[in-house]
């Protein structure tokens, strides 16, 4: 009797959609670096992320059970509507975010994070314009994970790591899969 109601079970969630900034690959070489470094001051044992995958997470554009063409049409709407150039950022302290156990250990930074504030925000703004208002991260707090540990580090002072954005991508992502798909990216101008 149970197989009977299968067919009204909801498909599973297997995919993500995201806006997101990515270091060139010089700096998320040094990203990495650093993560291996503190890693080894905090005696933390998760493994640093790939440097492909340091980013900083614009707005999450939902889960959902394969892509949803319709979001992408919108964000990319949004994405088209955006005429900010490049900008830096600064990330000059690392930090633990409290999660349950898979604690996610990260940089974040203070002054030199206001252009990509500004710039999340006004994207923000161009989603809603484009039929995307709901998805749209109000609680923005910047940061690059290097790594997810089950010890939770307090926030320190680093040298800083810096680089210019010059673009963002819409990622798709795999969920469980650690696998991120770009789907389009945007140039900043």
């Amino acid at each position: 009797m149970s197989d009977q109601f299968s067919l009204f079970d909801a498909p599973a969630i297997t995919d993500r959609l995201f806006f997101a900034i990515f270091p060139d690959p010089a700096t998320a070489a040094t990203i990495a670096q650093r993560a291996d470094a503190l890693r080894g001051a905090h005696q933390l044992t998760g493994r640093p992320l790939a440097p492909e995958r340091f980013h900083i997470t614009l707005h999450h554009l939902g889960d959902h059970a394969g892509v949803r063409r319709d979001i992408v049409a919108m964000a990319s709407q949004a994405a088209d509507a955006m005429t900010t150039p490049s900008f830096e950022v600064t990330f000059d302290r690392a930090a633990s975010f409290h999660n349950g156990g898979n604690n996610p250990f990260v940089l974040q930074g203070g002054d030199g994070l206001e252009a990509l504030k500004a710039f999340q925000r006004d994207l923000g703004l161009a989603m809603a314009r484009a039929g995307l208002g709901k998805l749209v991260d109000r609680s923005f707090t910047p940061h690059v994970t290097m790594l997810y540990d089950r010890r939770l580090v307090t926030e320190q002072a680093l040298s800083p790591i810096r680089w210019t954005v010059d673009g963002f991508t819409l990622v798709h992502s795999l969920l469980g899969r650690t696998e991120h798909i770009p789907l389009a990216r945007w140039t900043l101008r």
